[in-house]
């Protein structure tokens, strides 16, 4: 009997469906939600990772997908509601995650998510303009009691770290300032190089590259001791003022992501963490590495919201 090439092509076609069919991860992309505008420290640290990444995860392909507003509300409530198939990870924010859940009552829930690890633990500080009267946390404290309210802050959002670092001064020198809150770091260092604040409060290594071109000068970094990318840099507690505020990223993704994809994500994550090529590149973007794994991450996220908790039946930060 002879078989035509067409009908022999439909045979072979009709008797090989699976090899037709990827399997995860190599369907299409798995896109990175990013809550915050481009250009910003979070944006930039997840797109230097993506080849490592891809590396460690062989044959996914993986794009950034930024989703702005709210104060980063809009990514994460995306995020909780992505389909849990493997295709959506997500970037979130401490304190911020947090903070919005305590403030009102958005779309999503901590719980809603599954948590792969931390990648980078940034402390916050204070910059001011090259060319700004204000030279020192002593100067700035001065000219903020003798003028309450009148020195502008800008920072990434009410509830961000930054924010929060400045209610931890103010409560702890007994000052008043204007708090100016913008949707993420590139539009506060726009405010601050264009003179339309006096002070940005934002991540010490997401600012090291801008104090070394001349564009920032440091006034002084949150945290128990100085930080190790900007030694000069004095701490606030060398000013008097026991402050440690601080911004920790972790990546999650929905929690009725099946736990094989789960186990591989964070298998991922923790790869690249360990890769001496990701930790070299990571020290030239001038990114504070800190890895934690699932669970210790998990437990970071709910700690911080039982303290903010805290922290809001005393100062609500919405009110200033």
């Amino acid at each position: 009997m002879r078989i035509s090439r067409r009908h022999l092509f439909a045979a072979t076609c009709l008797a090989t469906p699976a090899l037709a069919q990827p399997a995860w991860p190599n369907e299409r992309p798995i896109q990175i939600i990013v809550p915050f505008p481009p250009g910003g420290g979070t944006d930039v640290n997840l797109r230097a990772m993506i080849p490592h990444f891809e590396r460690h995860l062989p044959g996914a392909r993986f794009i950034v997908l930024n989703r702005p507003g709210a104060g980063a509300e809009i990514g994460y409530t995306a995020m909780a509601q992505a389909a849990p198939d493997g295709y959506t990870i997500g970037t979130i924010i401490t304190p911020s995650l947090q903070t919005i859940t305590i403030e009102r009552q958005p779309r999503y829930r901590l719980e809603d998510f599954a948590y792969l690890g931390t990648i980078v633990a940034d402390p916050s500080g204070f910059h001011v303009a090259p060319d700004s009267p204000i030279r020192s946390m002593a100067d700035l404290i001065t000219r903020a009691r003798e003028n309450p309210g009148a020195i502008s802050v800008g920072t990434a959002g009410i509830g961000s770290d930054d924010h929060l670092l400045m209610i931890a001064l103010e409560d702890a020198a007994g000052i008043r300032l204007n708090h100016i809150p913008f949707a993420g770091q590139a539009p506060t260092v726009t405010a601050l190089i264009g003179g339309h604040i006096q002070v940005a409060s934002m991540n010490m290594g997401e600012s090291v590259s801008l104090i070394r071109e001349g564009r920032v000068r440091p006034l002084a970094t949150a945290g128990r001791a100085r930080f190790d990318m900007t030694p000069d840099v004095p701490s606030f507690r060398e000013a008097g003022y026991a402050i440690d505020t601080g911004v920790v990223r972790s990546l999650v993704i929905p929690v009725a992501t099946p736990e094989p994809i789960q186990r591989r994500l964070a298998a991922m994550l923790a790869a690249t963490m360990h890769d001496p090529a990701w930790i070299a590149e990571a020290e030239r973007l001038f990114v504070p590495l800190h890895y934690l794994d699932p669970a210790a991450t998990r437990a970071l996220v709910f700690r911080e919201q039982e303290a903010l908790r805290v922290l809001w039946t005393r100062r609500p930060w919405k009110d200033g």
